[in-house]
């Protein structure tokens, strides 16, 4: 059996296990000192120490993460599996494993989760203002002569709105009120919008509305600044918000709330037909009381003709007549007794 030849010298610098992961921890640390990362939480783990291990992952690779019970102790939320979250962290490597691993110093949801929970809270701070009190919501009038719908004037919402409208009442007139209904631009406008109906003072009511969408689709109708000025309205102001099933602050502040743009033009006006129906009800009633009242001074006015004929005013009349006469011929005798007597005096 040949004799093994020894291994030929190795010029360059051997690593230990040990030294070689230092030196990717290091080089890791120093490239990448913090980054920012999103993805799908997965393996999460809450040890009684405090500090939380978890996996963040994609459709295509995961990476094992570590947050220390200090920074732990600072989240406002509860992870779990398969939240979607942002975190800010470090880039190392575990050596005792040789894994890649990241270092949490902060974490926040992300998406729907992140705005759902900001939408909680405002809503909570707004309500214990006072802000939705249903003593503070205005009765809407039963027969509005003008509308402002602020809106999209190329949506879906818009056309909703006017077909309902053009159906059951007509005689309405509608003011549309431009303004984007998504993005970093729609509140501002939203606010402009509801300030100048106030100034102008032409609508009896507001109609802010739009058409379905996300979360994130809607966000611009869960800021605070457009659910203070609907508040500070003094024209009544309805909402309808995207879907049945889709709640915005705007919903809450506003003085009432419709599912969707179609379901608030039919609560904002009536409807011709039944307004026609009323009034024929009304004048039918009308007719019907005028008839009791005539009936009711017709009959009165036969039982005082009544009462006067059983008086027989005629034969008492021509009683008096005679009386009278009588009187007249007493009169004229003692008139002209009087009238000798004096002149027998005077002779």
């Amino acid at each position: 059996m040949p004799t093994p030849s020894p291994p030929a010298t190795i010029d360059c610098e051997v690593y230990t296990p040990t030294a070689l992961t230092r030196l990717v921890r290091d080089l890791l640390e120093d490239a990448l000192p913090l980054v920012w990362i999103e993805g799908e939480i997965s393996n999460f783990a809450r040890p009684a120490s405090g500090h939380l291990y978890f996996t963040l992952k994609d459709a295509g690779a995961q990476v094992r993460c570590a947050m220390f019970r200090p920074k732990a102790g600072w989240l406002r939320f509860r992870p779990a599996d398969g939240m979607r979250v942002l975190a800010r962290a470090r880039v190392s490597l575990y050596e005792a494993r040789g894994e890649f691993q990241l270092i949490i110093e902060a974490l926040e949801e992300a998406g729907a989760g992140a705005l759902q929970r900001q939408f909680d809270e405002l809503k909570a701070r707004l309500a214990a203002e006072g802000l939705f009190d249903a003593a503070r919501k205005r009765a809407l009038p039963r027969l509005p002569r003008r509308l402002g719908v602020i809106t999209s004037p190329t949506g879906a919402a818009v056309r909703d709105v006017l077909s309902v409208l053009q159906r059951r009442y007509p005689l309405l007139e509608v003011d549309i009120l431009p303004v984007p209904v998504q993005g970093k631009e729609a509140p501002p406008a939203i606010v402009a919008a509801l300030a100048a109906a106030a100034r102008a003072q032409h609508h009896d009511v507001l109609l802010l509305t739009r058409g379905g969408g996300s979360l994130e689709d809607l966000w611009a109708f869960n800021d605070e600044a457009v659910a203070r000025a609907i508040r500070a309205s003094p024209i009544p102001v309805v909402s309808a918000i995207g879907h049945e099933t889709d709640f915005t602050i705007a919903d809450f502040a506003a003085d009432l709330r419709a599912p969707t743009p179609s379901a608030a033009a039919e609560l904002i006006v009536p409807d011709r037909h039944d307004l026609m129906r009323t009034l024929g009800q009304q004048r039918a009633r009308l007719g019907q009381w005028m008839q009791r009242r005539f009936e009711a001074r017709s009959q009165h006015l036969d039982h005082l003709l009544a009462r006067l004929q059983a008086q027989r005013p005629q034969a008492r009349l021509a009683r008096e007549r005679e009386r009278a006469q009588r009187l007249q011929l007493r009169l004229g005798v003692t008139m002209r007794h009087g009238l000798e007597r004096h002149a027998a005096t005077l002779a």
